[in-house]
């Protein structure tokens, strides 16, 4: 039966998103609020970037909705609504308002990133005072349980990390989306398999539901038809919240060999564009470059600058993402975690190294592309 209302959610949001992403485009069209090409974009003619608005509206509704026909089934709320679930969602949401309204704001006019840091650390703070804050590493570098003043600052920054980590990958058609697929498809099944955790599958289910129309659009939505849109940041910030608020009610779990393999395999889901995220920042610290502004140094510019296509660029990302899940499944719970990491780093790395040879082969092969591409150092905002 839980199953059934899971799906539920599911359809309700794919419908929901379908039948308010063409009114967007209409608006969009109508007041003329496109994301411009510039030098860092990859896109070469106005597309409206106002996609993400549909997400957050569509998940409340298509919620509240799942939680009402609960009621008429016979099951009753006051299970439901336990103290800690309740706390936890109106947090929840107080956050996601939060970063919605910023994340407008930043699509429609532009929002310095320090302003959007002070915001996204409040909505953070919220998910963490609202009691799901990291309890234990698992092991990790031989840390176990951490104490309440430890583990509440750094679940801030895990949640800042990570809201951020889906906001910057978000480079090529159905990049972000689709990463962000994969990890609500995965944590909502390991979260729907445990009875105290089914609400929580819920949530990750609908807002899966949300992305599937979105996601087509997004890849193959024709720009001169006026059928194609970016989620913005409104979109990547919604998504990446809502991603860390569920990473984070796994980690607050008391420690176990479950909870340690469902750490490592929600964390896993995240693990390409946190490593992107990293790399990019040490890259720009390394060129002298301010660390919060844009450059085309993310994964997916350096496959197109080895002459890959967008689309498959997207495949291969995706495809990458699904190994080091795929990987994460099979160590889990077999090596200690601390090698899993390492494991993961290492072949990262490799990765990198064989992008870059890639770049090289490209740019000798094509010297006046690879020039226009080095020196494509945008300034707005990512």
């Amino acid at each position: 039966m839980i199953w059934l209302f899971h799906l539920v959610g599911f359809l309700t949001a794919v419908l929901l998103g379908f039948l308010i992403i063409p009114n967007v485009l209409l608006i969009s069209y109508k007041k003329r609020l496109f994301d411009i090409p510039n030098a860092r974009k990859v896109h070469k003619t106005p597309i409206p970037r106002l996609g993400g608005i549909t997400f957050l509206p569509v998940i409340v509704i298509s919620y509240f909705l799942n939680l009402g026909i609960r009621y008429f089934f016979g099951i009753p709320l006051e299970d439901i609504f336990t103290a800690d679930f309740t706390v936890q969602f109106l947090f929840l949401f107080s956050g996601l308002y939060m970063l919605y309204l910023i994340g407008q704001k930043d699509d429609l006019i532009g929002v310095g990133y320090r302003y959007k840091f002070i915001v996204q650390i409040i909505a953070a703070s919220l998910i963490v005072i609202s009691g799901n804050w990291v309890h234990s590493l698992v092991g990790l570098f031989g840390i176990h349980e951490i104490p309440w003043w430890l583990g509440m600052p750094l679940s801030v920054v895990i949640v800042v990390f990570l809201t951020n980590a889906i906001n910057l990958i978000d480079g090529v058609d159905g990049l972000a989306s689709g990463l962000s697929i994969i990890a609500f498809a995965i944590i909502g099944g390991l979260m729907g398999l445990t009875d105290n955790t089914e609400v929580y599958a819920t949530l990750s289910f609908i807002a899966l539901g949300v992305l599937v129309p979105f996601w087509i659009y997004n890849v193959f939505g024709n720009e001169k038809r006026g059928r194609k849109l970016f989620m913005g940041d409104t979109g990547s910030l919604t998504m990446g919240f809502i991603l860390s608020f569920l990473v984070l009610n796994i980690s607050s779990k008391p420690e176990s060999a479950a909870t340690e393999q469902e750490m490592i395999i929600a964390y896993s889901t995240l693990l390409v564009p946190m490593f992107d995220v990293v790399r990019v920042f040490f890259h720009r610290l390394r060129k002298h470059r301010n660390p919060f502004m844009p450059d085309r140094n993310h994964i997916h510019h350096k496959l197109l600058r080895c002459g890959i296509k967008k689309r498959m660029v997207l495949i291969y990302v995706l495809l990458i993402a699904l190994f080091f899940i795929g990987l994460s499944y099979l160590l889990a719970g077999r090596i200690n975690v601390t090698f899993i990491v390492l494991i993961d780093f290492a072949l990262y790395i490799g990765l990198q190294f064989w992008i870059n040879a890639g770049i090289k082969k490209y740019g000798a092969a094509h010297p006046e592309l690879d020039n226009i591409l080095r020196s494509w150092d945008g300034n707005n905002a990512e």
